[in-house]
């Protein structure tokens, strides 16, 4: 894998993980799923790959260069909308509820149903799938295509960028436009339209 390619484009097997900020401040983790882009001022650093592996292992408190984390937010995390494919075994909406605050708990395991309640992070997915439509955000109400980024799991109390290191935060990307608290659904064709800079 090596996504500092100028001519890269997701595709099936490459899933990354980037971070991003909305224009009041708010962080998102974001997962490409294989289909979602990345935006372009991420990609054109010199190494894109090594910058996102730091700043992942940052946010898992497994990094052996910060050690400084941040106070546990002591929130909770609340499920938004969710995958159709990988919750497909589910009763209802209920069930999936239920499974995520069994597992997202402040005071329990960092996982990535726990990073809003305990980072104050929201999560991001891109659609997934082997072909289009196979996947789609349960609770969307407008048409959405592999690689659309929906808001999966969402914080009620906010992480900030100076949660980050100055170093880490070379590596977020900044929207100006969006707001994750109500812009739910990211157009995969849209992403270096709303992320045009990095936060420092």
């Amino acid at each position: 894998m090596n996504i500092s390619r100028s001519d890269w484009q997701p595709g099936f097997g490459e899933i990354f993980t980037w971070f991003a900020m909305d224009k009041n401040g708010k962080i998102a983790v974001m997962v490409n799923n294989c289909w979602g882009n990345i935006p372009k001022v991420i990609l054109q650093k010199e190494n894109p790959e090594n910058e996102l592996d730091m700043i992942n292992e940052y946010i898992w408190e497994e990094s052996s260069e910060f050690f400084n984390y941040p106070k546990n937010k002591m929130g909770k995390t609340k499920l938004d909308m969710y995958s159709h494919l990988a919750y497909a075994d589910f009763l209802d909406r209920t069930a999936v509820e239920n499974w995520v605050d069994d597992r997202s708990k402040y005071n329990g395991e960092l996982r990535e149903y726990s990073l809003p309640a305990i980072k104050g992070l929201f999560v991001f997915y891109a659609i997934e799938g082997s072909k289009p439509n196979e996947d789609f955000p349960v609770g969307c109400n407008i048409k959405t295509e592999m690689g659309d980024y929906y808001s999966f799991l969402v914080p009620t109390i906010y992480g900030k960028i100076d949660d980050f290191p100055e170093r880490l935060k070379k590596i977020i990307a900044v929207s100006d436009s969006l707001d994750f608290r109500i812009d739910k659904i990211i157009k995969n064709d849209q992403i270096n339209v709303h992320f045009t800079r990095l936060a420092a």
